[in-house]
């Protein structure tokens, strides 16, 4: 019989890797708590004429087995764990009492008080899964997992652990500015570093949330001002990694968008010392986005071409095929190119787009100092000596320039 209602219930972590588990019902229940039955190994045969779309999914990639009919007396049998999830009261209440009789722990999605077991509100985070019953308010369970996962993630709870983990070394990329783009991972790993090596355009704000004893290297490349010389940011990795210390790259963006971030991990591949790349979000797509203008748009743009403009296209050096990206029709977004604007502009004209072509320079994106200036590739060049337009700016080239203009409002 269910427990009386003063008793708290009893949390345990089920082992259900290799034992059978019998989900019936095959709607939005299902759909939620099968995942991670499968994550957890166990053999699961759901018992259900009909399926969601996702569910059918799991059935058909061989992750589930599916018996297509309703609920019959035995269906339980020998399963360690029944999850009781029907529209059908009448089949509920006859595979609960079957769950009873069969001694199998038993979760009741309509109604908590027959069930043998609750099922708690789950979150993990770097190995830790937080479980949380609160009696019968799930919201309320539901708000404290997330609080406390949310902690463990971003580093703002601290959970203290024996240093069994080995010293890492990971090239994190900070997003666009906006400390609150930086992926969870990344925040995860510069929570736990010991020195962070940290770009001038990576989301700074986030350096004030480090512990006293982090050290803190600037990197400081701002253009064509001070500079640490790429090989002395690659020496100061390897330094700190052969020293046993945990090290965090944060660049700004994508560590491979113009990050060089490539370079710094053959360094530590010559080394030998292993690294991990964590993803950013790329300022080609998100500082756009934050300025209202989406890089593709039906109807308007099927393609965008993202290219570095640190060097004008009748420089040598450049490896930029202008004359192609101008017979283009799409989009196309420079970075580091502010102070080339108009000599790409000038480039892209003389190869045939036309000087009426729509241009939007957005400097600090994302950040509270963001702000957009429009013009045209013939205007671009003296808008940004009128507006004083300095980096770090994304420029957008393209009809999607004034595809939002209705929703910025």
């Amino acid at each position: 019989m269910p427990e009386p209602a003063e008793h708290p219930a009893y949390p345990v972590g089920l082992r259900l890797s290799g034992r059978r588990v019998v989900v019936l019902g095959g709607g939005q229940v299902a759909q939620r708590r099968l995942p991670a039955l499968v994550a957890a190994g166990a053999l699961v045969t759901l018992v259900s004429p009909s399926a969601t779309p996702s569910v059918e999914a799991m059935a058909d990639a061989g992750e589930i087995t599916w018996l297509r009919r309703r609920y019959e007396d035995g269906d339980i049998g020998d399963a360690w764990y029944a999850l009781v999830a029907t529209s059908d009261p009448e089949a509920n209440e006859r595979a609960s009492a079957e769950a009873e009789r069969t001694k199998t722990w038993c979760v009741r999605s309509d109604d908590a008080e027959a069930a043998t077991a609750w099922t708690p509100a789950t979150g993990r985070s770097e190995g830790v899964t937080v479980a949380v019953l609160t009696g019968r308010d799930p919201r309320r369970s539901a708000a404290v997992r997330d609080a406390v996962v949310e902690g463990l993630r971003d580093g703002t709870l601290a959970a203290p652990h024996r240093r069994t983990r080995e010293p890492f070394v990971a090239l994190v990329g900070g997003g666009p500015g906006d400390p609150d783009l930086i992926t969870v991972r990344g925040r995860r790993l510069l929570a736990e570093a010991d020195v962070v090596i940290a770009d001038r355009l990576g989301p700074r704000d986030l350096l004030d949330e480090l512990p006293p004893h982090v050290e803190v290297i600037d990197a400081a490349k701002i253009p064509y001002g001070r500079f640490m010389a790429q090989e002395a940011i690659n020496n100061a990795l390897v330094e700190h990694a052969r020293a046993g210390r945990s090290v965090v790259r944060l660049k700004g963006g994508d560590p491979y968008v113009f990050g060089r971030g490539m370079e710094e991990a053959q360094a530590l591949a010559e080394a030998g010392i292993p690294c991990t790349v964590v993803p950013g979000i790329s300022s080609s797509i998100s500082v756009p986005s934050a300025a209202g203008i989406p890089v593709t748009h039906r109807g308007v743009a099927h393609e965008f071409t993202v290219v570095s403009g640190h060097v004008a296209p009748d420089d040598p050096r450049s490896l930029v095929d202008w004359a192609a990206l101008a017979r283009l029709t799409g989009t196309l977004v420079v970075l580091m190119g502010v102070d080339k604007i108009g000599a790409i502009a000038a480039a892209l004209v003389a190869h045939g787009r036309p000087p009426e072509t729509r241009v939007a320079l957005v400097q600090e994106g994302t950040t509270a100092a963001q702000r957009r200036v429009d013009a045209t590739l013939g205007t671009v060049a003296e808008a940004v000596r009128a507006h004083e337009v300095r980096p770090p700016a994304v420029i957008v080239i393209g009809d999607v320039v004034g595809v939002g203009s209705s929703v910025r409002g």
